[in-house]
């Protein structure tokens, strides 16, 4: 077993169709999966930070069995049929509220929605790990979530997993299901965001609204801000990058796990 402090995640998670794909995406977030189990063993439990639960306040849950939510509209029965039975962890929920103190309470009225569940179906297929949910707070400022990162950081060295889903790029309202790709907005942006990641140049992260196409790339903040957590959780760790891509015009698929070898 690898005992050192286990390593951070962000990863895009697009279309919620994406639990049921089997593609070159998925199998890159079965490899990152792989690769934890086989650096560190199984995380403890794995807290996530999902751009879905956008909350007035930050909260985190607390419940032994948190419910599956079906969060989207219109989608075959297939998917609402899908289930990721992952049970909850008590001892990470007190870990978080040790971590954070008042400024995060329990909420219980939510579960484990589709940003978590469609990606982690293919990391950790078995559900055999615990997941709490850790919302994404409307009041906090960049330098805010960054900082409530830095201070989720000593979970890891406890065998948490923290984990966040979003999207560097996510304009619902720009998506194009003819374009495979992405627009050059977009991948401007996701390509310097990126950059920025890999150097550590977080300053320009922190001010993301600055860039010439954050309008198009960041209309609302919701899917953008669990990067900013992850980005203080890493530390100094390097990035491991994957999923680099953008799709359906106004969607970045990319991911950044800090602290993994790439194998």
């Amino acid at each position: 077993m690898n005992e050192r402090k286990m390593p951070v995640v962000f990863s895009g998670h697009g279309s919620p169709m994406l639990a049921l794909e089997q593609s070159n995406a998925t199998k890159e977030l079965k490899r990152i999966g792989d690769t934890i189990t086989a650096q560190y063993e199984k995380p403890k439990a794995i807290l996530s930070i999902s751009a879905h639960w956008y909350t007035e306040g930050l909260f985190v849950q607390s419940s032994a069995e948190p419910e599956q939510v079906y969060d989207m509209y219109g989608f075959p029965q297939e998917l609402y049929d899908f289930k990721y039975p992952a049970k909850g962890s008590a001892e990470l929920t007190e870990s978080v509220l040790n971590a954070l103190g008042s400024r995060v309470s329990v909420n219980d009225e939510w579960g484990i929605d589709h940003g978590t569940w469609t990606v982690l179906c293919h990391m950790f297929p078995e559900a055999d790990i615990p997941v709490v949910q850790l919302s994404v707070s409307s009041r906090l400022t960049s330098d805010q979530c960054l900082e409530i990162g830095r201070l989720l950081a000593p979970l890891r060295s406890e065998g948490f997993l923290i984990f966040a889903s979003g999207n560097v790029v996510h304009n619902l309202g720009r998506v194009d299901w003819s374009n495979a790709g992405g627009s050059p907005m977009a991948e401007e942006f996701n390509a310097d965001i990126t950059n920025a990641v890999i150097n550590h140049r977080y300053d320009e992260i922190l001010r993301y609204d600055k860039h010439a196409y954050a309008y198009y790339a960041v209309p609302t903040p919701e899917h953008f801000l669990p990067l900013l957590y992850i980005l203080g959780a890493a530390g100094d760790d390097k990035p491991l990058i994957f999923n680099n891509f953008c799709n359906l015009g106004a969607i970045a698929m990319t991911g950044f796990a800090f602290g993994l070898k790439d194998e």
